[in-house]
């Protein structure tokens, strides 16, 4: 069951969506309830955790994707004056699954939701983090598991609605090494984990969640991705969306803190680099 301090640093995050510069003088609603200036003094006092990798050229990405391409437009010394000074300024040109990224739903499903559609109040959630990471050290090949949720939930009670499930499997740790990342063998296999149907399926269907993520470059794992065979992937943009590539998930707890997820807002975007953060209870 979530603490009422998790309780709380929900409520906050909620809060904190409006805008700052109304913090300083908004008066406390009726009945005590505490205004958006204490929600952000709360919030701002917590631990913030970056969940997301640093992009550039030559980093880990899908084979059939053009790795990215970024030439300095303007540099300093070389720019032109603006009262007094130059400036610094970059043409990146890449594919929306890069580095840490979303995927909307119609990255795989013509006419569902594209990045844009993805709606403000679904990017500050409840984090619930998976741990599957001992079983990975040993086996590569595994997933996630019912059990897994069963234990979470006699931890820590019931999967809030409207969450954001994380998959701790420290693959984020292979970063950058993109051999390491697809764990191939010699007849071209990729060893990495992933998550299973069975664990998707409840955590869309029975428990209400919001969005998914994981540290792999796919939402399947190695041995089925090695066959083109993305189903847990069409199955999840069916029925919410993810982040690919998370980083630092061994920094943040199972239940209680909130997760962030950002990213720009192209029209009918099929995806785009994000950026994802936790904060902790």
């Amino acid at each position: 069951m979530f603490t009422e301090v998790s309780k709380k640093s929900i409520w906050v995050a909620v809060a904190c969506m409006a805008a700052l510069p109304l913090l300083a003088s908004e008066p406390a609603a009726p009945g005590g309830t505490p205004a958006l200036a204490d929600a952000w003094r709360i919030i701002s006092s917590k631990r913030f955790v970056d969940l997301t990798h640093s992009f550039e050229p030559g980093i880990p990405h899908w084979a059939g994707f053009p790795d990215e391409k970024r030439e300095s437009v303007y540099w300093y010394e070389a720019a032109p004056s603006i009262s007094g000074t130059g400036f610094f300024a970059q043409v990146y040109t890449h594919i929306g699954q890069w580095g840490t990224h979303v995927d909307p739903p119609a990255h795989f499903h013509k006419g569902l939701r594209t990045v844009d559609r993805i709606e403000v109040q679904d990017m500050i959630l409840p984090l619930v983090v998976l741990d599957i990471h001992a079983r990975v050290a040993t086996n590569a090949d595994t997933v996630v598991r019912p059990v897994d949720v069963q234990a979470w939930e006699a931890a820590h009670g019931r999967i809030p609605a409207r969450a954001f499930v994380a998959l701790r499997t420290d693959w984020s740790k292979c970063w950058p090494d993109a051999k390491a990342m697809a764990n191939k063998d010699a007849q071209g296999t990729a060893h990495y984990p992933g998550w299973s149907a069975e664990v998707l399926k409840f955590l869309y269907e029975e428990r209400g969640i919001t969005a998914s993520g994981h540290e792999t470059t796919d939402t399947d794992p190695g041995l089925a991705t090695t066959k083109d065979d993305y189903a847990l992937e069409s199955y999840v943009l069916k029925h919410g969306w993810q982040i690919e590539l998370l980083a630092n998930l061994d920094q943040v707890p199972p239940a209680g803190a909130l997760a962030v997820v950002t990213f720009p807002k192209p029209k009918g975007g099929s995806g785009f680099p994000a950026r994802v953060f936790a904060i902790l209870p």
